[in-house]
């Protein structure tokens, strides 16, 4: 699928989605309080200091010329305690914010990991699992500053302009005009920037994904590519996707850096006006403005435009943001198609019975992988299922699984439909053993366990007995806890196998499937597992897909899968005697393993 590429960038919105930032809103609610509080005390200090430069001007205007020291001595320590008030509130902010940036941060993460572990196996096979990842941690990470400092302090920016020109309009409104006058010219400047840096941003965010995505599948398939020598190839494509990246995020930045030089000129632009009239007005004949105001005012006009160049950061990484928050909203609106009904009920303790009634299915739309099936399996049955690669017998156990959900007919387990209870009362009175033998990252005894997370280290000791597996394990450095790497590096691929088989045995199913479960076991270690099966599968209905035919032979059933249908079924004797397909498989198995001896 052209999706699943990992230099294949995902479609972009073209409009400023306002609901993005309204779905923020609601992980911000809970901690309204908070920042409520923290929004209040920076206020109370922000128009404290406001007092400032009214002192300053008393002074030059009044206590230098009465030559009164003890007005200096006043008004400086008042200056004092407000700066100290002034200090303490943004230290309280830091804190404060610090905790509720975070604390949304993580809920965020939370929603999407527990999301993510209930999509089904098709948005994953759609998808580069480095993209995936690359939304839950680096995508949300960026929200951090904006959460913990950009809400709060863009509130209380907004209220340090209006006390700001509320107190430039009482002091002189000539001035205040001239200093407002450089508005319009940084509106401009803004709307000129504006699309350019948001498009630029989400580009930057499509490259940071594709770079991510080709890291992960490199690093999973670093075995196969120094067994081809591929490396220089590899860096190739590395340096090409991370030479993409590099050139998204210097645009990127590019428009960033050009807001906040936009404000500093034309800050200097209107600060110089203010003087050169300002002091045409001091020296004039009638002397309409005093030093003490023109001091007073270019205090005014310096804090005026420091909030506007904060106000222009944040309004970056706001679109910023606004391009990470579409592909994590986007994550966690994908919709879970294989869900509970809102009827569903609880699965009650399974027999084993299992039957298919005019089952369809297909992965993609007009191309059906199975057309009305039907079969019926006992408790207790043991079926084998056979065919040709891609016939779809994966796809048979997955749906019993409710992997998938089929395009029309019933899954009946003891008469009930599969698709009528919970998918979690289904699964946990059911083993499987996938053909990916995936190993976690801890020791083999809790990768065992987590069949069944109450097992006794007795229970997982001898479910490893039974299939085969205790002798190498005991032949470890630690026994049952040596500690092995993900994906179970340090085991070879039979040995992996070996622990998911003891993994699904030990969750004591009723139903067990074992897809491929001994394609990478040798023969010797197969005969002897086929012993401990044998004891293990008897009262439980199971399901083996397997390629070597010799490991079916004793089904109950044997069932050739192929065009969408079952072709034929039977014991294994019978289907041999009808010299269908199933026949010409055996004997072609049998052939090179002749030609082989």
């Amino acid at each position: 699928m052209a999706r699943n590429r990992y230099d294949m960038d995902e479609v972009l919105e073209t409009g400023f989605n306002i609901n993005q930032l309204r779905r923020l809103g609601k992980y911000i609610i809970p901690h309204s309080g908070k920042m409520a509080a923290v929004i209040f005390m920076m206020m109370s200090a922000s128009a404290l200091t406001m007092v400032i430069p009214m002192f300053l001007k008393q002074i030059m205007d009044v206590y230098i010329p009465d030559k009164n020291m003890n007005g200096v001595i006043l008004v400086s320590v008042l200056t004092l305690l407000i700066s100290i008030y002034s200090s303490t509130c943004t230290r309280l902010k830091v804190r404060t914010m610090s905790v509720v940036g975070q604390s949304i941060i993580h809920q965020i993460r939370s929603d999407i990991f527990c999301h993510l572990q209930e999509l089904p196996f098709s948005y994953y096979d759609d998808r580069p699992h480095g993209k995936i990842q690359v939304r839950v941690v680096n995508y949300v990470n960026s929200l951090s500053d904006l959460l913990s400092n950009g809400i709060v302090n863009t509130i209380t920016d907004l209220c340090n302009l209006f006390f700001i020109v509320f107190f430039m309009f009482i002091n002189d409104v000539r001035l205040t005009l001239l200093c407002l006058c450089g508005l319009p010219l940084l509106a401009a400047v803004i709307i000129f920037i504006k699309r350019r840096q948001r498009r630029a941003w989400q580009i930057q965010s499509n490259k940071q994904s594709n770079l991510n995505a080709y890291i992960a599948e490199s690093i999973n398939g670093i075995r196969v590519t120094q067994s081809f020598v591929r490396e220089r190839e590899n860096t190739g494509i590395f340096n090409r996707l991370s030479g993409s990246y590099r050139q998204a995020w210097m645009r990127a930045v590019m428009f960033n850096f050009a807001m906040g030089p936009s404000v500093d000129v034309i800050s200097s632009i209107t600060t110089a006006f203010i003087y050169i009239l300002g002091i045409r007005w001091i020296l004039a004949p009638d002397a309409s403005l005093t030093a003490g105001t023109l001091i007073l005012f270019t205090s005014y006009v310096s804090r005026f435009w420091a909030p506007i160049n904060t106000l222009a950061a944040f309004y970056n990484s706001l679109l910023t943001a606004i391009s990470y928050l579409e592909r994590i909203f986007e994550t966690i609106d994908e919709p879970v198609r294989v869900k509970d009904a809102p009827d569903a009920g609880i699965m009650p303790p399974i027999h084993g019975d299992v039957e298919f009634k005019d089952v369809s299915f297909s992965y993609d739309e007009g191309h059906e992988i199975l057309h009305k099936i039907n079969f019926q399996v006992r408790q207790g049955e043991t079926y084998a299922i056979v065919g040709p690669t891609g016939a779809g017998k994966s796809t048979i156990v997955n749906l019993i699984s409710r992997f998938y959900n089929v395009d029309s007919g019933q899954i009946l387990v003891d008469g009930i439909d599969i698709s009528r209870v919970t998918i979690r009362s289904l699964r946990t009175q059911m083993g499987v053993m996938m053909q990916d033998s995936f190993i976690f990252a801890g020791t083999i005894m809790d990768n065992i366990r987590y069949g069944n997370r109450e097992a006794t280290d007795e229970q997982v000791i001898e479910a490893a007995k039974t299939v085969c597996a205790h002798d190498f394990i005991m032949s470890m450095e630690n026994g049952y806890y040596t500690e092995v790497n993900e994906r179970g590096s340090r085991l070879s691929a039979g040995q992996r196998q070996l622990i998911s088989f003891a993994r699904a045995l030990l969750a004591d199913p009723k139903i067990l499937i074992l897809d491929e479960a001994t394609s990478s076991i040798d023969t010797e270690t197969e005969l002897l597992l086929q012993k401990g099966l044998a004891r293990l599968l008897q009262g439980r209905t199971s399901f083996i897909i397997a390629h070597r035919l010799s490991t079916i032979k004793n089904a109950d059933c044997i069932m050739y899968v192929d065009q969408g249908g079952i072709l034929e079924k039977g014991t294994h004797d019978e289907l041999l005697a009808a010299k269908g397909a199933y026949y010409e498989l055996y004997m072609s198995q049998f052939d090179f393993l002749q030609d082989v001896g």
